[in-house]
């Protein structure tokens, strides 16, 4: 679930007399960083930006947050009209946990001798057999990852119909899995989701001073759009193939799906509040989650308070529902990554300390109720207790916005083992107790899917359920687990 961003500057911008709306030379480039910081949660291990001027590609790119990878002088270098963003979150690893700088994208290949830069988000779960696909097609592969063997397949199908677009489709209707992805020429941008849309993707506008179209903008979440100005659109179809040129939007559905199914962690957990997908906030669904955890799981306490930053919301609902008090109890260091998704358990639980620390004098003698996200491996909630009643908490009674974990994630979230699953383990009895809690509580299947925008036949809930709305037989599973065991 890494994060995309691709921007679309027409030309014409500028002509006619206009030097105040003139595309500056590094323009494009320049709004895809922003953009990488609206995305940057869903990926920070690396990241890179492709730009074409009508002419070729350039690219920067290396491991690191988008602050660490790109400089002034980088920025300055990446001249073109279209750029193609990309915040990485690496599933395949070095041995030891680290990411690969193979995972960095774009990426970048060629067919015959134009050049094209890939972003991509998501994961295939019949790698193997898509990579000896190509190997039996006699394309090179220099890495096992999923974005090289998708351009591979684009650059194959394109030559045999010439048509980016048509090579798009042909890959999509080979491949299997969840993806979001982003491709650039040196004067063309696609975008391309899965049948399913399990990954997010969405579409927008840039408007000049005068209401104007000056271009476009692709992201995987809304937020991305905002920071950039861009108006939104819509949202990318599922099996949805998009074309931006100088001639506008052209589309295609290249592979349609009776339904989707989006995967419902991103209202739980990993979009940003400030996004909304179908219509609905982030925050206002978070909200509705904590308010439905309140009916479901009430109890006397003297503070509700939430886990920054994705249980805030949660709280607001639950004291909102339950007419207790809430409260700051916990602060968080802004300067500390996302600690689920550290590439390894080691990192994870020193990330933990490091972020968040209790304010004593709001918690000392109180009866609390925390209100987090979720509880996938344990990590965090067991941590988080013992420091509040360090702190002096009186009584700590756990409320999670969303169903125990109890399957792994096929489908890019970094939950690929079931022994990674603390609910997949034990009972709510015992993960109570194992995370030292005075009581714990998880919200209902039906009430999280009720707090989304959409229907929960139109969701992927397989981390909750087990239901996965794409097969994931033991054979794909296997290999699936044996190409990423450097996790």
């Amino acid at each position: 679930m890494s994060g995309v961003i691709g921007v679309f500057l027409n030309k014409a911008c500028g002509s006619g007399g206009d030097s105040a709306a003139a595309l500056a030379p590094d323009e494009a480039a320049r709004l895809a960083y922003f953009g990488l910081h609206g995305v940057q949660h869903r990926g920070q291990e690396g990241a890179g930006i492709a730009v074409g001027d009508g002419r070729t590609i350039i690219e920067v790119k290396d491991l690191g947050l988008v602050t660490q990878v790109f400089k002034e002088s980088a920025l300055t270098a990446l001249t073109g009209h279209i750029a193609l963003g990309h915040a990485v979150y690496a599933v395949a690893r070095r041995a030891g946990g680290l990411p690969d700088w193979d995972s960095v994208q774009p990426h970048m290949f060629s067919i015959g001798e134009q050049l094209i830069a890939l972003g991509f988000s998501g994961t295939l779960i019949n790698s193997e057999e898509i990579q000896a696909y190509c190997v039996d097609a006699g394309l090179q592969l220099d890495s096992d990852e999923d974005a090289e063997a998708i351009a591979a397949l684009v650059g194959k199908f394109t030559e045999e119909t010439s048509h980016i677009r048509e090579g798009i489709a042909r890959t999509m209707n080979l491949v299997s899995g969840s993806y979001a992805a982003g491709i650039i020429t040196e004067s063309a941008m696609y975008a391309f989701r899965d049948p399913l849309g399990i990954c997010p993707l969405c579409l927008g506008e840039l408007h000049d001073a005068d209401g104007q179209v000056r271009g476009w903008v692709i992201a995987s979440e809304t937020c991305g759009l905002d920071i950039v100005g861009a108006h939104y659109l819509r949202d990318i179809e599922p099996g949805e193939v998009v074309k931006i040129s100088e001639l506008g939007v052209e589309t295609l559905i290249a592979k349609p799906a009776p339904k989707p199914a989006l995967c419902v962690f991103e209202y739980v957990y990993f979009a940003r509040p400030d996004s909304e997908m179908a219509g609905m906030s982030m925050y206002e669904s978070r909200v509705r989650l904590g308010e439905a955890l309140a009916a479901e799981a009430a109890i006397e306490a003297d503070l509700v308070m939430g886990v920054p930053d994705s249980g805030i919301p949660g709280a607001v609902g639950y004291a909102k529902a339950s007419g207790i008090a809430y409260g700051e109890g916990l602060t968080k260091n802004r300067y500390v990554g996302r600690t689920f998704i550290q590439p390894t358990q080691a990192l994870r639980q020193r990330g933990i300390r490091l972020k968040l620390n209790p304010m004593k004098h709001a918690v000392r003698g109180k009866r609390l109720i925390v209100v987090d996200d979720s509880i996938v491996r344990g990590n965090t909630s067991k941590q988080l207790i013992a420091m509040l009643r360090e702190a002096g908490a009186k009584e700590v009674h756990m409320r999670i916005t969303s169903p125990p974990v109890i399957a792994p994630c096929h489908y890019g979230i970094d939950m690929s083992t079931s022994d990674q699953l603390i609910g997949a383990q034990l009972c709510v009895e015992d993960i109570c107790r194992d995370i030292g809690a005075d009581s714990l509580a998880f919200l209902s299947l039906e009430a999280m899917a009720g707090a989304t925008s959409f229907d929960a036949s139109e969701l992927c809930m397989a981390c909750f359920n087990g239901d996965y709305p794409i097969d994931v037989g033991d054979k794909k599973v296997r290999c699936y687990l044996a190409m990423r065991n450097r996790i």
